[in-house]
């Protein structure tokens, strides 16, 4: 997610694909559906009360920049408004910026959704480019959120180079290579060659556990690092024909109808539980997940998790934070949204859980805060997450790109997984979906 020079940002253009995971930047709080005030109104002693609507960890009330903005300006009280799902959060978004009202002052827009509202939704948001010095941003993340005519209608938060997150007590008990450069080397380039490993694993599993969350978290990574998914340059629905996406099915399916898998649906109370109660070992870690890992995993996951390349540079996620026309506060929306998406606001969120900037300028000076480096074993995460970002391949979006992703990863891949249904039923099953989602 990150480069300062201009040759590594066309290295990852248009790189956050395969972010139509079902859950980017996972939910950790209680889902809230009330808006204050239809959109922001006046709180008590006569502040204004400003809402911001999210999905999952944003990291932002965890970085305490929430308290810090507040403290800074004494008049404004904020409120974040949190679903834990994205693909039930923009439709709920989508219905309330048609309507003209009961948005939020601030809205966060996934990737697998930025080009959507681009191109239908533009006109129910500010144009924040008037605002704010683009310059600070990655070109490519800037042009996500901007329309054919020059209209920005979202700033860039974090984007998401992938990682392997591991339980190295565990790998240690299957009696597996812990250290986590020669791990790196040992499933280097393929996906194949980490599901390998995932066999090995089970061989010897400690009891209760298995090697991996889901298919769907390798689906997802491993469509991340190809050059094509759902769409191609000109915009036309590929999903059916892209060789990405067959590539990251086919290793998906070796997953879904092994013993490897925990069969879990990611973001589902489920797969919280098993963060907490140590059942995978590993898990396709997308810098965002750094901080659902230390949440969710909680003081019994200490030093026990450690961070290795992923098989291949990769990007899962990554989001942008508007202001709809119907904020009752737009001076204020507009002032927080640049204040949060500020670099020195995105290398505070880095230090606390490493969700990667999309401005430059706060790459040298990003460090984890040391409690989470102790926690992930001193792993070396600006590192390796940098790393990732120089080489990801650039990837095309398309409007419909989140619900194609979920399509095939909650109703393809589960069928699968968890209905024993063969793979060629899971991928009919996805198809009829995905025409019903294309109105084909």
């Amino acid at each position: 997610m990150r480069t300062s020079t201009r040759g590594s940002r066309r290295l990852v253009a248009l790189a956050a694909a395969a972010a139509l995971t079902t859950g980017l930047l996972a939910g950790c709080a209680e889902d809230s559906d009330d808006p204050s005030n239809e959109g922001g109104g006046n709180g008590g002693g006569g502040k204004t009360t400003l809402t911001v609507g999210t999905f999952g960890t944003f990291g932002y009330k965890q970085a305490g920049l929430y308290d810090e903005y507040m403290k800074l300006n004494p008049d404004i009280t904020i409120k974040e408004n949190v679903t834990t799902r994205t693909d039930v959060y923009w439709p709920k978004v989508l219905t309330r910026l048609q309507a003209g009202s009961g948005t939020d002052d601030i809205q966060a827009i996934e990737v697998g959704n930025v080009t959507e509202a681009v191109q239908t939704q533009a006109d129910k948001f500010v144009d924040l480019g008037k605002e704010v010095d683009k310059s600070q941003w990655l070109d490519w993340k800037n042009a996500q959120a901007t329309t054919k005519d020059g209209k920005l209608i979202g700033l860039g938060t974090d984007i998401g180079p992938m990682a392997i997150c591991y339980r190295k007590d565990l790998f240690e008990k299957a009696g597996l290579e812990t250290d986590r450069t020669k791990l790196a080397e040992q499933w280097k380039g393929d996906w194949g060659k980490y599901v390998d490993l995932g066999k090995q694993y089970m061989k010897k599993a400690p009891s209760g556990t298995k090697f991996v969350d889901s298919a769907s978290s390798v689906y997802n990574a491993a469509l991340g690092g190809e050059t094509t998914a759902y769409y191609d340059k000109d915009g036309n629905v590929v999903w059916d024909k892209s060789e990405g996406v067959k590539k990251a099915w086919d290793v998906a399916m070796e997953v879904a109808t092994s013993d490897m898998s925990a069969k879990l649906k990611q973001f589902d109370k489920p797969w919280d539980q098993g963060y907490a109660n140590g059942t995978f070992a590993t898990v396709a870690c997308p810098a965002w997940m750094i901080g659902y890992i230390l949440e969710k995993s909680g003081d019994a996951g200490k030093g026990k998790w450690d961070v290795a390349a992923a098989p291949t540079a990769a990007n899962w996620g990554g989001s942008f934070l508007g202001v709809p026309t119907a904020s009752k506060h737009q001076k204020e929306a507009v002032a927080l949204a640049k204040w949060l998406t500020a670099p020195e606001q995105q290398a505070k969120v880095f230090a606390k859980q490493a969700s990667f900037p999309s401005t430059p300028s706060a790459y040298s000076s990003l460090k984890p805060a040391a409690a989470t480096t102790e926690y992930f074993s001193d792993a070396p995460i600006t590192e390796i997450f940098s790393a990732s970002a120089e080489t990801i391949p650039s990837q095309y979006h398309g409007p419909k790109d989140q619900p194609i992703g979920t399509s095939i990863t909650d109703i393809g891949i589960l069928q699968v997984e968890q209905k024993g249904k063969s793979p060629e039923e899971g991928w009919d099953a996805a198809t009829e979906e995905i025409k019903d989602v294309l109105g084909q």
